[in-house]
């Protein structure tokens, strides 16, 4: 009898911890043989995105902030590649192995949780210039190149030229926008002792964002707390303004102003991976339509968690609220999706979803955060405390949070070397470079490759 091969598509926060649940679960119906669990991904590392924008100013390394896969997990099978498309009338995922090779992989239960990806509008010049946030290769690169702005701006004897490179414009004003202005802003006020012959007040941060608030999410009170501590050491914040056109050397608002600049950072939300929306089914808000026990309507075989999953928020008494897509709720959804699985397998009754969200916190570097746990309105070195705390508590491995610890601390005591190490030198770095949206299959191409099998 053929093991029953359970599929985890994407080993991020949901995936990672969903497989691993799935590990204690089913240890000895996977010694046996009698079930065999195949996660799927690109990367052999789950990424802490949340600490992103501290390794794109140098705080804490790239290593640091990612969880070893074959650490992780000791009984999965491992499948390095991206799942292309998913067959539902076949059972079927098709993996794009990071050899190049395609091959399918069936599945008798599947999870999908490939995450999410930058949310892009049709903004002429936003495709070519644009650089993004959401994952390691994209913070790396985003450091190499505010550092190589430093040290052209330096060696530029063109004052236009030496202004303009010395604007950074960061497009989003939600946690990851706000943080990456915070958090890379200080690092350029550092990097200007090592740069006498530039003058300090050319480099300006200016954060941009549609919304008329700054995080709402956090409140009325402690996001205004946030907009002033930003203003004060020198951010623009430009608060209902979007972007109307950007070019190789400026961008242009909605207000009808035009800012001279070689860098544009784009933060401005998420979507959900193009291989939920290419499957044909129905979704909500751009995710998939799941139930509050992550079923795919009409299906038993196909669960998905996670940011591409519209799961019903049981906690609200709006019938249409789902739950955002944060990793506190992606990791506790994680617990439940695997115990469903499991009990899928066993013809057992399945879970309803149902959590209290804990709170929000936000890094703005340095000694400076505004956190709102528990009901709790922090600000300054206490709320950085509860965020740094945080952030350790929720890393998946004890080694990985001494690394984490250790940087920080060598960072508050030896500061930052600005060594750019020349990652994708003489390229852009855009989004579409870094993220693939192209890659997927559509449900025409699915089912046309179906036929021709």
């Amino acid at each position: 009898m053929a093991a029953e091969r359970i599929v985890v598509v994407g080993a991020g926060f949901a995936g990672l911890e969903c497989v691993k649940r799935l590990e204690k679960r089913l240890r000895h119906e996977i010694d046996r043989g009698d079930v065999e669990v195949v996660v799927v991904s690109p990367h052999d590392y789950m990424l802490y995105l949340p600490l992103l924008p501290q390794v794109a100013a140098g705080v804490i390394t790239t290593q640091a902030v990612t969880v070893s896969l074959p650490r992780a997990l000791k009984r999965a099978h491992r499948l390095p590649g991206t799942v292309v498309g998913v067959d539902l009338e076949r059972s079927t995922c098709i993996v794009h192995k990071i050899s190049g090779e395609e091959i399918e992989l069936p599945y008798d239960r599947l999870v999908l949780a490939p995450g999410s990806v930058t949310r892009k509008f049709d903004i002429p010049g936003l495709d070519e210039h644009a650089l993004g946030m959401k994952n390691l290769a994209e913070a790396a690169y985003l450091r190499d190149h505010v550092i190589s702005q430093l040290e052209l701006a330096n060696a530029s004897t063109d004052d236009e030229e030496r202004a303009a490179r010395l604007q950074f414009v960061v497009v989003g004003g939600g946690y990851a926008g706000t943080e990456t202005a915070a958090c890379l802003q200080l690092l350029t006020e550092s990097a200007l002792k090592r740069f006498p012959r530039l003058d300090p007040g050319l480099v300006r941060w200016t954060l941009v964002d549609i919304a008329p608030r700054l995080m709402p999410e956090l409140g009325e009170r402690l996001g205004e707390q946030a907009l002033d501590l930003l203003r004060r050491r020198g951010i623009e914040i430009k608060l209902e303004t979007g972007v109307q056109e950007v070019t190789d050397s400026a961008v242009t608002f909605t207000d009808g102003t035009t800012l001279p600049t070689r860098t544009l950072v784009w933060t401005a939300g998420v979507t959900s991976n193009p291989l939920v929306k290419n499957l044909d089914v129905e979704l909500v808000r751009g995710r998939l339509k799941v139930g509050a026990d992550f079923l795919l309507p009409g299906r038993s075989d196909v669960f998905s968690l996670g940011d591409c999953a519209a799961v019903p928020d049981l906690t609200q008494d709006d019938p249409d609220a789902i739950c955002p897509p944060t990793a506190q709720h992606a990791t506790r959804m994680a617990a439940t999706c695997a115990d469903n699985v499991v009990a899928s397998l066993h013809g057992q009754a399945l879970k309803q979803y149902k959590h209290h969200d804990l709170g929000l916190v936000v890094d703005l570097g340095g000694t400076q955060a505004v956190a709102h746990p528990l009901g709790l309105e922090l600000t300054g070195a206490t709320a950085q405390v509860v965020t740094r705390g945080y952030h350790v508590f929720a890393l998946p491995l004890m080694r990985t949070r001494l690394r984490v610890i250790a940087n920080w601390i060598l960072h508050l005591f030896g500061g930052d070397e600005f060594i750019r190490i020349g990652f994708l030198s003489g390229r852009k770095g855009t989004v579409e470079d870094f993220e693939g949206a192209d890659t997927y299959l559509s449900a025409d191409q699915i089912r046309e490759r179906a036929r021709a099998s």
